[in-house]
């Protein structure tokens, strides 16, 4: 997947978000991380637009998070 596809309008709002609900829980990457049973560098190529998100994943980083991934879904479908 080229660079271009990862930086979408919809994926850096996505990565936005992710990364300001992760800080707003006053969660370290390790800690979502560990709570998803994932390494550390999952979560940081995600807040670096690297790896683009499913929706598995999504509700699944909202659980570890706490934030409703239906919300997060449309703030992104706005950009």
């Amino acid at each position: 997947m080229s660079w271009k596809q990862l930086g979408t309008p919809q994926h850096e709002e996505l990565r936005r978000l992710i990364l300001e609900r992760r800080r707003r829980a006053g969660l370290t990457q390790q800690q979502v991380a560990d709570r998803l049973g994932r390494p550390q560098r999952f979560i940081s190529r995600i807040e670096l637009g690297l790896h683009r998100v499913t929706v598995v994943e999504l509700i699944e980083l909202g659980r570890a998070i706490g934030f409703d991934p239906p919300a997060a879904i449309r703030r992104v479908m706005k950009h």
